[in-house]
């Protein structure tokens, strides 16, 4: 084993563990600082901040012309020194309102020259109407689109949607008085509770520390993390041991995204484990117009085991250095400074972020390993999350599939959330995750759409033996398009055709109540509103539904965590018997 490493890899250590988190990017203010001082501080590193900008510009300046002169790979190298020039320069972005404003623009930059800017795909909201055409009014009742508003280009990665990192919040934690009580008892039991993990660390009351503020104010994150933890754990345990690396390590998600593959710093780190674009490059993860794979789940994740098992190699298995390095790249420097490769004898010498980033994840692991010994009763892991892979080979439209499959375009996204845009990657193959039980549904469809159609197409569903005259009133797709896209398709044996996929006015089919006192037992969706801690999965149970039929009907997946107060619809049978029950409150 050698204590160094490549060059390459060395320099992606150092941006790596700089760039990860917005924790490790704040500069410690001096203990005996006061409020008043910040300002003349603040004043004092204003010429600083000003060779910083320049200097990043001029990195700027230098890629963009690369990328005038088609040298992609020259100008991504100087793209990624101009953000290094600012997170590597030892200052506390945020302290300065002027760095971070240009800090943020800069990635923004980036960004728009790197990535393309995309049109939204026009997503038609759809609106219950009798249609006008329809031979007779009163049976049938259609759904028309509304004219799609105009959207604002947007870059692709922007398109799903994200989430803020838990460590933005964890870096500005201070422990209070009475989180910091130690006792020898409970650094005895720590010492023996340590003996269950499958790496080697030195104890600290400040580990401590972390577990009695996870007890107490941190309690409602730590149970959100166990939860969900379930959806990924058995994967990430499974590479991690793959790739060498300690299987309890694998708990970084926890402290790192909170275990959503959506997590976004304000840093540009991203995704499970919160690479950086760079640091996602050097680890093969592909970055382009169509994919992030920082997002992704599985290939995120033996990139995160791989840098770690880079980092415990580099620092001879001590993890808590690799995971020090994991969050800030000036590990190496501690280490010379203080002349011993122990995290607890650099703790002086490192940033407060880095400081806490270890033992919080320290304590994290600890009371995973053992929840009901640090008084977290009766949490039940979510399930792994569930999926059925089908090959496409060029570009398929998301809300095909979604038709497809009896879903909705949200959830296609957070099976495939490396995905930038409404689309599968034009000209190359990739295998589309969709709910269980549907891949033979889905292929069974594709087999019918010539492949350089399949992102200009729609399907709608049809009642069994319905006629194309019917479909094409409430549709708009004349007759004759509809037996050309469905040549040879016996309309008593399917559900679904292919139709255009603009000009659409209905996407489902319902029978109208013809007679109004019938209405009573008509079937009807009622609403609830969830409550902290709810899941699709949660309220369907309770209710005695299908959670995968209640996830389609919402668009939510079953194991996503709710927001309290959101809405969710229930078919009226099960919100009618369920109402009672829901109403009281303790």
């Amino acid at each position: 084993m050698t204590s160094n490493v490549p060059r390459l890899t060395l320099r992606a250590l150092l941006v790596t563990a700089t760039l990860f988190c917005p924790a490790i990017i704040q500069a410690q203010i001096p203990g005996g600082s006061s409020a008043r001082d910040i300002p003349n501080e603040i004043q004092k590193a204003e010429p600083q901040v000003e060779q910083i900008i320049d200097r990043a510009n001029d990195h700027f300046r230098r890629g963009k012309l690369n990328l005038e002169d088609n040298k992609r790979d020259q100008a991504r190298d100087e793209f990624d020194k101009a953000v290094d020039t600012i997170l590597l320069s030892g200052l506390d972005v945020r302290s300065s309102q002027r760095l971070q404003t240009f800090y943020l623009e800069l990635v923004e930059k980036i960004y728009r020259e790197e990535v393309p800017v995309m049109q939204q795909s026009q997503q038609q909201n759809v609106t219950p109407v009798v249609a006008q055409t329809a031979p007779n009014p009163q049976a049938e009742k259609v759904e028309v689109a509304r004219t799609p508003e105009t959207k604002t280009p947007q870059i692709g990665f922007r398109q799903q949607g994200f989430e803020p990192s838990p460590l933005d919040p964890l870096s500005k934690l201070i422990l209070t008085e009475e989180e910091k009580q130690v006792s020898n008892s409970d650094l005895a039991a720590m010492e023996q509770a340590k003996n269950a993990l499958d790496f080697n660390f030195k104890i600290n009351p400040l580990i401590q520390q972390f577990i009695n503020y996870y007890q107490g104010r941190g309690r409602r994150d730590m149970e959100a993390g166990l939860r969900r933890s379930g959806r990924f754990m058995k994967m990430a345990r499974e590479i991690f041991r793959q790739e060498g690396v300690p299987e309890d390590l694998a708990w970084l998600g926890q402290i790192e995204s909170g275990w959503s593959p959506r997590a976004y710093s304000y840093a540009a780190a991203s995704g499970l484990w919160q690479f950086v674009p760079a640091t996602g490059r050097a680890y093969g993860l592909r970055q382009d117009a169509w994919i992030d794979e920082r997002n992704s789940i599985e290939q995120a994740t033996r990139a995160s085991a791989r840098l770690l098992k880079t980092l415990g190699k580099h620092f001879n298995g001590n993890w808590e250095l690799a995971l020090a390095a994991y969050n800030n790249g000036s590990i190496d420097r501690a280490v010379a400074h203080a002349g011993v490769s122990d995290f607890w004898a650099i703790y002086p010498h490192i940033v407060q972020q880095t400081r806490d980033y270890v033992p919080n994840i320290l304590a994290t692991i600890l009371i995973a390993k053992n929840p009901e010994k640090y008084g977290f009763h009766g949490i039940r892991p979510e399930p792994p999350i569930a999926f059925e892979s089908v090959p496409v080979q060029s570009a398929t439209s998301l809300r095909l599939i979604a038709d497809a499959t009896d879903t909705s375009v949200d959830y296609i996204q957070s099976l495939n959330p490396e995905l930038r845009r409404d689309t599968t990657p034009r000209g190359g193959a990739y295998s589309v995750r969709v709910p269980p039980g549907k891949s033979k549904q889905l292929a069974a469809v594709l087999k019918r759409i010539p492949a350089e159609r399949r992102d200009a197409v729609r399907i709608v569903s049809i009642a069994p033996g319905e006629e194309l005259q019917s479909v094409a009133n409430r549709t708009g797709v004349n007759i004759a398009t509809l037996q050309a896209m469905n040549s040879g398709i016996d309309l008593k044996s399917t559900n679904k055709l292919v139709v255009p996929g603009s000009s659409v006015r209905l996407t489902n089919w319902r029978r109208a109540v013809s007679n109004p006192a019938d209405a009573t037992v008509a079937p009807t969706l009622t609403k609830i509103r969830a409550r902290k801690g709810d899941t699709i999965a949660k309220i369907a149970a309770a209710r005695k539904l299908s959670a995968d039929e209640l996830a389609r009907l919402n668009g939510i997946a079953p194991n996503v965590e709710l927001q309290a107060g959101q809405e969710i619809r229930l078919p009226g049978t099960a919100g009618a018997t369920s109402a009672p029950a829901n109403s009281r409150r303790r």
